[in-house]
């Protein structure tokens, strides 16, 4: 979770300084972190449905049923505070896939009128948008520029983590 909160805030970095060439590659580091996330999620899930188990609750249990079902002491602390953190984690990586979305959606929108340089967000926050000028600018470059756009958006819109809400209870 934090690496994909890393991934997703150095994207972001790179949108607001008008760093759309390396799209590609931040696109590509959210979709690598993204499969680590699901495999590490049924990994999770196969744990804890042991542990639920073994303390006598149905196999599908969330993270708060079992902190429910600890004994008082280490292992009750452990899992609150691991609790904590993660749904803590969930909320950031919700934040700033939310940031990046609006902002690279307005770099989708360099292909009607050219925005300025330092173009205002909704959320008040620069972002440096290539203007297209046809006359200076290839059109396979443009349209490459438009696809990793395109991907990076796709990457950021799929950082749900539904399984990971309903474990934790919040979904």
């Amino acid at each position: 979770m934090e690496l994909l909160l890393f991934r997703l805030e150095s994207q972001l970095l790179h949108v607001r300084t008008g760093n759309w060439q390396w799209l590609k590659f931040t696109a590509a580091d959210v979709e690598s972190v993204l499969e680590n996330l699901r495999f590490d999620t049924l990994a999770r899930n196969i744990e804890s449905s042991a542990v639920a188990v073994e303390w006598r609750l149905p196999a599908s249990s969330t993270l708060p049923m079992i902190i429910s079902a600890a004994s008082s002491g280490l292992w009750e602390d452990l899992l609150r505070q691991h609790h904590e953190a993660l749904v803590e984690l969930v909320k950031r990586v919700e934040v700033t896939a939310a940031a990046n979305i609006e902002a690279l959606t307005v770099g989708q929108q360099r292909t009607g009128e050219p925005l300025p340089k330092g173009a205002i967000t909704g959320d008040g926050v620069a972002v440096a948008v290539p203007p297209h000028d046809p006359s200076t600018e290839d059109d396979v470059m443009f349209l490459a520029g438009s696809a990793n756009i395109e991907r990076a958006l796709a990457a950021t819109r799929d950082c749900s983590l539904p399984l990971l809400e309903e474990f934790l209870g919040l979904g």
